[in-house]
């Protein structure tokens, strides 16, 4: 995925409108490859080492981070893919509500919005399943 979203901004630059930030431009290509990959085949977005150094609630003992982390995987693969995108734009690459607006195209409310839906239901599914903060 992260080589399709290369290529396409490789291929893409000519285009890159520089009155807009670089930043932004290429997390919105990474966002379309990510969602095309998603809409192929149903993936885990935390199956690889791309969140090691994402702080996560630290559970009491080994046995017990590992069942966190496959609670929050599946919660996360439960979460409409426009929600999914816009939490972890938010909280995996620390985006602002702006440029998470900017890079998925949508307005900056919707973007909170999405994010909020996202939390909650993170929330309810982590509950559900017997975790609580």
């Amino acid at each position: 995925m992260a080589q399709e979203a290369f290529l396409k901004t490789f291929r893409s630059l000519a285009s890159f409108d520089s009155t807009r930030r670089f930043s932004s431009w290429i997390f919105r290509i990474a966002h379309n490859a990510a969602l095309d990959a998603l809409r192929h085949k149903k993936g885990d977005p935390l199956a690889d080492d791309t969140l090691e150094n994402t702080p996560i609630p630290q559970a009491a003992d080994p046995m017990e981070t590992a069942a966190l982390g496959e609670a929050l995987s599946a919660a996360l693969d439960a979460l409409r893919p426009e929600w999914r995108a816009a939490i972890l734009l938010r909280h995996q690459e620390g985006c602002t509500y702006e440029e998470i607006a900017e890079i998925m195209g949508i307005p900056e409310g919707t973007a909170k919005t999405f994010v909020h839906r996202a939390r909650k239901q993170l929330a309810e599914t982590l509950a559900s399943a017997g975790w609580r903060p």
